[in-house]
């Protein structure tokens, strides 16, 4: 089913010179094609969020720069009964120091990323992303709450022709979000903590992009969902959204299917538990069938702040996806235990 959102097919500015957000912006393309030309302070949010799986552990890495403040994270994950999870993260006030740039970072031909000092002490963290010929090369550094040395250093590779999602969402002229998801793309490397390396690699190891580049409202309330890995003889990559695109005529839902995007115009119906978010949720398009999907969650890694400038409630489950989805071309894919994440979020920021 094509969708019924403008595809836009070369490069635009994000804003007019105003900083308001220019019309001929609006609309999807397979490739990343803005420039995020932001304007104005205090409403602005920019990030790079990699998360890096594999069957048996997970990493991510975030630097994003909230006008008042900057964040860079690390949250590793050891799946199963007795499995390590911590997240270190370092708040630098006012965004010093921090520059994210206005195309996606470490991509060919973009400026490269990097935040927190070289050697990073307790409540510091190092992140670097990079662009390499091969790819874009993440690496991190970290203590972890017990006080280890945690090291991260990754090579997601860019497929010849892999296609992504990139959508500007309008609220207003003057509120709108553009977000560019990559998914499905393969990712080498290790993670060293302490003395003890855990290898990324193989064909199982997958890596996700979250770009963001906008001026947000003070609250908002969204559901991500995304996975990539090997079913029924392809490679797929599974990017949901929900709530936060609701009648703005744009939609974040796509699915890339050996490296091709299919679009998903239509709004999702989310259900799940926000009582019990360990319970499986449920992710179909109501109208066309393109998508029907359980996902089934092993773990919640679940969030709640209340800092004054910032509250934010996240339940975000990692777990498998099981079901069916169809592409623009009618090919109809089984998906048998597609690992990924879910998420329910209330932000005010």
């Amino acid at each position: 089913m094509a969708t019924h959102e403008n595809e836009i097919t070369e490069p635009v500015d994000l804003c007019l010179a105003d900083g308001s957000l220019n019309p001929a912006a609006v609309g999807w393309s397979r490739t990343p094609l803005h420039r995020a030309n932001l304007r104005g302070w205090g409403r602005t949010k920019r990030w790079e969020y990699w998360c890096v799986t594999t069957p048996t552990h997970l990493v991510a890495v975030t630097v994003s720069d909230l006008d008042f403040l900057a964040l860079s994270t690390v949250y590793f994950l050891e799946y199963g009964p007795g499995g390590r999870e911590f997240e270190c993260t370092s708040i630098v006030p006012g965004a010093r120091g921090v520059h994210l740039p206005d195309t996606v970072a470490g991509a060919p031909g973009s400026e490269d990323v990097v935040a927190g000092p070289a050697r990073p002490s307790s409540g510091k963290v190092r992140v670097e992303i990079r662009d390499e010929n091969a790819g874009t090369r993440l690496r991190a550094r970290c203590l972890t709450p017990s006080r280890l040395p945690l090291e991260a250093d990754l090579l997601v590779s860019r497929p010849a022709g892999h296609e992504s999602l990139s959508v500007v969402v309008p609220w207003s002229g003057r509120r709108f979000q553009y977000t560019s998801k990559h998914t499905a793309l393969p990712a080498a490397g290790r993670v060293r903590i302490g003395d003890e390396v855990l290898a990324f690699g193989g064909d199982d190891s997958w890596a996700v992009l979250d770009h963001g580049r906008g001026r947000w409202p003070r609250t908002v309330d969204w559901n991500w969902g995304a996975a990539s890995g090997r079913t029924d003889g392809h490679t797929v990559g599974l990017q949901f959204g929900g709530r936060w695109t609701a009648g703005t005529g744009s939609t974040e839902n796509g699915l890339c299917v050996d490296g091709r995007l299919s679009k998903i115009g239509e709004e999702l119906d989310w259900r799940w538990s926000a009582s019990d978010p360990l319970a499986p949720w449920s992710i179909r398009t109501p109208s066309s069938g393109q998508v029907d999907l359980t996902f089934t969650p092993f773990h919640n890694r679940s969030t709640r702040t209340d800092a004054g400038l910032i509250a934010n409630r996240t339940d975000q489950c990692f777990g498998h996806y099981d079901g069916r989805v169809r592409t623009d071309d009618g090919t109809e894919i089984a998906v048998d235990r597609l690992l990924g994440w879910a998420e329910d979020v209330h932000m005010r920021w």
